[in-house]
């Protein structure tokens, strides 16, 4: 799911925006080292992609999904991140902020557990439909991320987009057939997926060759950053 190879185009009905964090994470990887904070950690899918000295993932405890199989070190409280001043060379966080309401007071945060000098790498959705709900607040374009970061004390050292309007569309199309069309049985939906899902997907791939190529509408922004 998290790294889709060729045959995620015919099994994985979100083909497009896992491949575009995938590889926008693997772009930046070699940023983070030392002891790294995985904040909004999950099941730490990009683990095995950071060659780091500690990797020590925090997670909030009431969130909009099951922690069942995740691989959380430590909970906090959605205020205050359980470390003192200083504790981490650097930190990641992938589609995370956008569940964060008091973001601006997490931004501090994680500015305060952050060695200076040390390097962020996070992601956060700028389109993609409401999930975990009720807990998902913000939407962030490019220029709204890098205004808050800011805002936060860090130096923004590039923000990334990880797909084409193209691609952008194709996704969004399977999403919805995905989720609002296919059946809830989980059997149905892996034996429709190959058959409506991956012609979608193909004909992205397809016409974001050929036709011209935009990010106004894009799926991810991934964010390089740094503490001074």
């Amino acid at each position: 799911m998290f790294n889709p190879s060729l045959p995620g185009i015919f099994i994985n009905p979100y083909y497009h925006i896992r491949k575009g964090l995938y590889k926008g994470i693997t772009k930046n990887k070699d940023y983070l080292n030392g002891k790294l904070l995985d904040f909004g950690c999950g099941q730490k899918p990009y683990k095995p992609l950071f060659s780091v000295q500690e990797y020590i993932g925090v997670d909030i405890e009431k969130s909009g999904h099951s922690h069942e199989n995740e691989q959380i070190d430590v909970f906090y409280d959605g205020k205050t991140i359980p470390f003192p001043d200083n504790t981490f060379d650097s930190v990641f966080s992938s589609e995370v902020f956008e569940h964060v309401f008091n973001l601006d007071e997490i931004l501090k945060e994680l500015y305060r557990v952050t060695k200076p000098g040390g390097y962020l790498l996070a992601t956060m959705p700028f389109a993609w439909e409401e999930h975990e709900v009720p807990f998902d607040f913000a939407r962030y374009t490019s220029f709204g991320i890098d205004h808050l970061l800011k805002k936060a004390g860090f130096e923004v050292i590039k923000v990334d987009k990880t797909t084409h309007s193209v691609q952008t569309i194709f996704q969004m199309w399977n999403a919805y057939i995905y989720h609002h069309v296919f059946p809830a049985n989980k059997i149905l939906r892996l034996i429709l997926t190959p058959v409506f899902i991956a012609p979608v997907t193909l004909l992205g791939m397809l016409f974001a060759v050929f036709l011209p190529k935009n990010q106004h509408f894009y799926h991810n922004n991934v964010v390089v950053f740094r503490k001074p």
